[in-house]
């Protein structure tokens, strides 16, 4: 039995996704992808690399696309379809952590265990490594953080805004918040152009960009997030009621700035040696 729409009404609240084939093609972009950089690394191929980040963003965005049509068609994103969402995104969330996990495990192992470093005689090793200059942690990195700080005030206005349905304050919380994504990756590139070691230069500088430059990713794949909401909150896409795409955008986001927190105590802070020359 179908409704006016066109879909079908089920007597169940779960709501069965129409034949798709983005899960198969994002798979094998997923795919050419990681061929792709494994023939950037062994034959300086980019070609694969290519078709692999154009297949995966084209996905992307039809796929969501879909969902986004799926969410404004009465009765298919049902409460237990939203709460099933939810699940999902803390879901993917916990994914995340235990990826930084790795990252600030590896830090840590050397940090503590300096002589476990390649070449360092156990009575002489340090954290950082002899010879090493880092950041100073109170120049950019402490500017980044209130940065990145103050985006986490913002999206939180931007939510209590649309709660209140108070648009105006939506769309000037979910803009602050966008602008300030962008200052802290501008300042983040800036801090990579005035680092005094190579991502080379030994077990120190690789830890600093792993950790440090995945969470930039991240805050770019955020960004975008947001401003992707940002669009829909300009069109009017969200609701009191209903707008857990912004929500799951705001979660990220607080995942981001937290992140972002334990980088700083740990690696420019506390993880701190002979600070390089102003």
């Amino acid at each position: 039995m179908a409704s006016e729409s066109g879909h079908p009404t089920y007597k169940h609240p779960y709501h069965l996704v129409d034949p798709s084939p983005w899960p198969l093609l994002g798979a094998f972009a997923g795919g050419a992808l990681v061929l792709g950089i494994v023939m950037i690394a062994h034959y300086n191929s980019w070609w694969m690399l290519g078709v692999g980040l154009a297949g995966v963003l084209a996905t992307m965005f039809f796929w969501w696309r879909d969902i986004l049509k799926e969410s404004s068609t009465a009765g298919l994103h049902s409460p237990v379809v939203r709460l099933g969402l939810r699940y999902g995104m803390i879901l993917f969330i916990a994914s995340e952590v235990m990826f930084f996990v790795a990252f600030f495990w590896a830090y840590f192992h050397f940090a503590l265990f300096p002589d476990h470093v390649s070449g360092s005689a156990a009575a002489t090793a340090v954290w950082p490594p002899a010879g090493t200059l880092t950041f100073d942690p109170f120049g950019l990195p402490l500017l980044n953080t209130l940065i990145l700080l103050l985006s986490g005030c913002t999206v939180t206005w931007a939510h209590h805004a649309l709660i209140e349905n108070d648009r105006k304050g939506l769309i000037t919380g979910l803009a602050l918040t966008v602008f300030l994504g962008m200052f802290f990756t501008f300042f983040q590139a800036v801090e990579y152009l005035e680092a005094p070691f190579q991502f080379s230069g030994g077990v120190y500088p690789s830890t600093f960009f792993l950790a440090t430059g995945f969470h930039g990713f991240h805050v770019i794949v955020g960004t975008i997030f947001l401003t992707v909401c940002l669009i829909r909150a300009l069109r009017g896409g969200f609701t009191p009621e209903k707008h857990f795409g912004f929500e799951a955008a705001a979660w990220y986001w607080h995942f981001v700035d937290v992140v972002w927190l334990f980088l700083f105590v740990s690696i420019y802070w506390w993880g701190a040696g002979e600070i390089m020359p102003h």
